[in-house]
């Protein structure tokens, strides 16, 4: 029953041993630390990169273009915004070269709100990730995805952004990783580093992980039901859940787990059936990326449609507070969650 860093670590030491994966890099993602969220403890190729965002995607862009696989990592998602233009020119690089030139390159990076951040460490990329013409963009919601989505990720001959939801790094998943000891307390032992002076000369004990992949392109019905569809990933999957677990609706829940390409053949199936439509996610609400699958469900489903689609997102406002108060306040809560399934199921035309 790992947790989403433990899932995460595992998956990278799998593509270490088994997928040709030579270098997993950032700030202080090499020893002793291992990740700021420990994501790359013990890691045989990871190493610490200087402070600096726009080395970290250049050299992985270097080491890509030579046809080597490498895991890159932004601390946190909110010092990305920096690095725009080389994330452009990653993805124009498959497509300008004819095909000739695949970027196996993974960037994963802390995403989204719920561990009272403030400023600099709560925001969501969701949108502009998906405004990146050839790149990938995932972003699962329990440890198994997780681990499913990275070696997907390390496997595909295009850029891949890979968005870890900050606040779900610690949950752990009932499903257990094909090759995970089913005692949580072994597999802690096993590929934890302690704490204090015993990290020092501290090895991890790898379980015989097997290859598993979640498909990148493929959604998920967590839940099932007839009188509205909600569409979600990441951390506000956790909330929709939440929501839904006091509410006696019929409704079905759909986990994105990739925000591009999107997996519309779901969506609209489960449309179609419903003939509700919510998106909630936390990314601000102007030129939302939910604001896009609202479109596409009027344009080709109108006509199946009980009601508009709705979109819950997070505020227009230049950052999240480090009040709880401001932050429950700026991003999408379970309260408001279950306020717009209530007040969608009862809107007509």
């Amino acid at each position: 029953m790992a947790n989403m860093t433990q899932a995460l670590r595992m998956a990278l030491h799998y593509g270490e041993e088994h997928l040709e994966l030579r270098d997993i890099f950032g700030e202080d993602v090499g020893p002793p630390l291992g990740g700021v969220f420990t994501a790359t403890q013990g890691l045989k190729t990871a190493w610490n990169s200087p402070l600096d965002e726009r080395g970290i995607v250049g050299t992985a862009i270097g080491i890509a273009m030579t046809g080597q696989r490498c895991v890159a990592e932004i601390q946190f998602v909110d010092y990305i915004f920096n690095t725009i233009d080389l994330l452009k020119t990653a993805g124009n690089t498959l497509w300008a070269g004819n095909g000739q030139f695949p970027l196996p390159l993974v960037l994963m990076t802390p995403n989204g709100a719920g561990i009272h951040g403030a400023i600099y460490h709560s925001h969501s990329f969701d949108t502009w990730g998906v405004r990146l013409p050839g790149w990938k963009v995932v972003s699962p919601s329990n440890a198994k995805d997780a681990y499913g989505l990275m070696l997907s990720a390390i496997l595909d001959p295009n850029p891949v952004l890979y968005l870890k939801p900050k606040a779900l790094l610690r949950v752990k998943t009932p499903e257990l990783i094909p090759g995970e000891p089913e005692d949580q307390k072994q597999l802690k032992e096993m590929i934890d580093a302690p704490v204090g002076e015993e990290r020092k000369n501290w090895k991890p004990q790898w379980p015989k992980l097997e290859k598993y992949t979640v498909p990148i392109g493929k959604g998920s019905i967590v839940q099932e039901g007839e009188e509205l569809t909600v569409v979600s990933f990441g951390r506000s999957l956790h909330l929709c859940k939440q929501a839904l677990s006091s509410l006696s609706l019929s409704v079905e829940l759909i986990d994105l787990r990739s925000l591009y390409p999107y997996d519309w053949t779901l969506i609209k199936s489960s449309v179609q059936k419903t003939k509700r439509l919510l998106i909630v996610n936390e990314d601000t609400e102007v030129a939302n990326f939910g604001e896009h699958l609202a479109l596409r469900a009027v344009q080709e489903g109108f006509y199946h449609l009980l009601a508009p689609p709705r979109v819950l997102s997070g505020k227009q406002v230049p950052g999240v507070g480090l009040h709880n108060n401001l932050e429950s306040a700026t991003v999408p809560q379970v309260k408001d969650i279950q306020s717009e399934i209530k007040n969608l199921i009862e809107t007509k035309w």
